[in-house]
């Protein structure tokens, strides 16, 4: 990928490097000139992890600290690392094979000052005990229960998709655990089961702040949403949920959407090729 994208130039800091490739490895951009590693065969980053930093990025009143849960290889915690330059990241993954390869990435683009990357799994209440709460929390839930969806080939992306190690309800509960007052829990999750994900967010003791719906290409029904929480004790009992306008990635024209285009450009992605279809009509809901 080219630093400079018709008119559009890559922004932000240069990282040290100074990292090899492994076989069976790939290194790529993810944010301005960040890279991360990923398994050629395995789980890599998606537009999944790219948006759920941005919202939680775009809505967190304020962030010195964050915490990213089943972290995997680090793509939600770098785009988000990148966009908040002065804030200090936890992140915690249950897979040795994806934290290896996030401390490569966080070696790689200069992090390491800034990172405190634990193993362990995000259900187990002890794995962050001895750190502050945090004003931005950040997951990638997996969204499939066993038997419901076709497994990967690669071992390391298995526990990505299907629920292996909990649910959005532990997300939620852990985010909730951890979270600081007035703090923000951005996560992202299938949207025919947005009533799982609304279910888990009260259970926990959370109110649903935001949602937005992700449509992939204009004309199918959404595929996934972005969900906004925080403490409910920190919000007026009637506090209600504002559900955006859903958010194109492509138009018809298989060009990408004026807005998302957008988007891309606020987390160091080049714009891409960009519709010139007129607006469409925005709907949430």
């Amino acid at each position: 990928m080219s630093d400079v994208f018709h008119s559009w130039r890559r922004p932000g800091p240069h990282p040290p490097g100074g990292v090899d490739v492994e076989e069976g490895e790939t290194l790529d951009f993810i944010s301005g000139h960040y890279k991360i590693f990923q398994y050629a065969k395995g789980h890599r980053y998606s537009t999944d992890d790219l948006v759920t930093a941005w919202y939680g990025t775009q809505w967190a009143p304020r962030v010195e600290r964050t915490a990213d849960l089943g972290s995997g290889i680090g793509s939600v915690a770098i785009t988000a690392a990148w966009r908040l330059p002065g804030a200090r990241f936890w992140t915690v993954e249950a897979q040795e094979a994806s934290v290896r390869l996030a401390r490569k990435s966080v070696r790689y683009n200069g992090l390491e000052e800034r990172f405190t990357i634990r193993h362990g799994d995000l259900r187990d209440e002890s794995i962050l005990a001895d750190a502050a709460p945090f004003d931005l929390v950040t997951g990638s839930p997996p969204y499939f229960p066993p038997g419901t969806a076709m497994e990967a080939e690669h071992p390391q992306a298995v526990p990505a998709r299907i629920e292996i190690r909990g649910d959005v309800r532990d997300y939620c509960a852990a985010a909730a655990h951890i979270l600081a007052p007035g703090g923000f829990f951005a996560f992202v999750f299938p949207y025919l089961r947005r009533d799982d994900a609304q279910r888990a967010v009260d259970d926990a003791g959370l109110v649903l702040l935001r949602r937005r719906d992700i449509v992939f290409k204009e004309g199918d029904a959404p595929l996934i949403a972005l969900f906004g929480a925080g403490r409910r004790e920190d919000f007026h009992e009637k506090q209600q949920a504002v559900i955006e306008s859903e958010l194109t990635i492509r138009r018809s024209d298989g060009k990408i959407d004026r807005e998302y285009a957008g988007v891309r450009i606020s987390f160091g992605f080049p714009p891409g090729e960009t519709s010139d279809a007129p607006p469409r009509p925005r709907s949430g809901g």
